[in-house]
């Protein structure tokens, strides 16, 4: 029994460990992202408890709907979930290149407006890259179950590194990149991430798609 386990063993760690590096990635950029858009929302609101409020619960909601809408594509596509989550990483990369100006446009739209729309403006445009980066974790612990068959394994391993990427992310951003880069050029740098996490995977998993 353990002979005919081995093959199945090996294969797993393979893939997981071909995974660490984008996923590290992936959640580095995602706090990357949380700490600018806090930043650029402080334009539109001043620096007050609606910015922090909007931005986290969007991230909290984006993150929830998207692990739904992960799952259920992971579900009924499993052989397609590689490309689903390059795709995901593709679409928050674009969106980052286009963040910058996009909640600048908004702000400059609604800055006569009553609070409660500058608020829900925002809230809908960060709504979008926050589902995608929400649909990742399922599709990844999705792809790795079929091989491992051990849901906790997967997650746990997988939640790990994100979660390790996010706390880089957070502390080199807040207390390093931003003293020597402007905001702009940092949210480039996180999309240019997500674009390389995207094309990377595409590569590394190229023979099993």
């Amino acid at each position: 029994m353990e002979d005919l386990l081995r093959p199945t063993a090996a294969r797993a760690d393979r893939r997981f460990r071909l995974l660490v590096a984008p996923f590290f990635l992936s959640g580095m950029a995602a706090l990357i992202y949380q700490v600018c858009w806090q930043r650029l929302l402080f334009v539109a609101f001043g620096v007050d408890i609606e910015s922090i409020t909007i931005i986290v619960s969007t991230f909290m909601l984006g993150l929830g709907v998207g692990a739904l809408v992960g799952g259920q594509l992971a579900d009924r596509f499993p052989d397609y979930i590689i490309r689903f989550f390059a795709l995901a990483e593709l679409g928050i990369g674009v969106f980052g290149l286009a963040s910058p100006a996009m909640i600048d446009a908004v702000g400059r739209l609604t800055i006569q407006q009553p609070l409660t729309v500058i608020a829900a403006a925002n809230f809908l445009l960060l709504l979008v890259p926050t589902v995608l980066m929400g649909a990742t974790l399922p599709m990844l612990v999705a792809f790795l179950v079929k091989t491992v068959g051990n849901v906790g394994i997967s997650i746990g391993g997988l939640y790990f590194v994100n979660t390790l990427g996010a706390a880089f992310g957070a502390l080199g951003v807040g207390f390093l990149w931003l003293y020597y880069f402007d905001l702009h050029t940092t949210i480039y740098t996180a999309a240019a991430v997500n674009i390389l996490v995207s094309a990377g995977v595409l590569v590394l998993f190229r023979a099993r798609l």
